[in-house]
């Protein structure tokens, strides 16, 4: 115990005379020597600070650029799995032979590309059936028409919609049933 009470001391000490050192220092350095060595001290803070700023400047730059090119390609590879959707499309229009099933082969071979690549992009069918339940926020009911099934339920579907991941990105158009009049 009294060890550590002798090394406490010194080190009390030893922070003393070091803080004497350095205002003794400063007590030899005349007025304008101080001034100075504030003076290159502050030029030294301004530098690092302009170079933070810079950095910084930089780095807001570098990540607008990174965000633009994001949202500037981001359908890329959408648009590499269409091209070939497309490709097949404009092979089947050129196609002479006059053969209907080879033609419908031919279509049924690029529907499946197309599906393809809507699941690759996450893009989903909503295909409601005859006597769901209307949901305004996958359906859009076109028109109603009287029917014996429960009101706002879906007697027929006009055209699908589809979704994207889980945002709806057209809504299904249905005819919806209203209760006899």
């Amino acid at each position: 115990m009294q060890e550590n009470q002798n090394l406490a001391a010194d080190a009390a000490d030893n922070q003393d005379t070091d803080i004497a050192a350095e205002a003794h220092t400063e007590l030899e350095q005349t007025p304008e020597q101080h001034i100075a060595g504030l003076e290159a001290e502050i030029a030294e803070l301004n530098d690092t600070l302009l170079r933070a700023r810079a950095e910084l400047d930089n780095q807001r730059r570098r990540a607008q650029e990174e965000v633009a090119a994001a949202h500037k390609y981001a359908i890329g590879k959408f648009a590499a799995e269409l091209v070939t959707v497309k490709d097949y499309l404009e092979m089947a229009l050129l196609d002479q032979s006059g053969q209907i099933d080879t033609l419908k082969m031919g279509v049924d071979l690029t529907l499946k590309q197309l599906v393809s690549a809507f699941d690759k992009a996450q893009i989903k069918d909503i295909q409601p059936k005859a006597g769901d339940k209307l949901d305004p926020h996958q359906h859009q009911a076109m028109s109603a028409e009287e029917s014996d099934a429960e009101p706002n339920t879906v007697v027929r579907v006009m055209q699908k919609g589809y979704l994207l991941a889980d945002r709806v990105l057209r809504p299904a158009m249905v005819v919806v049933a209203k209760a006899k009049a």
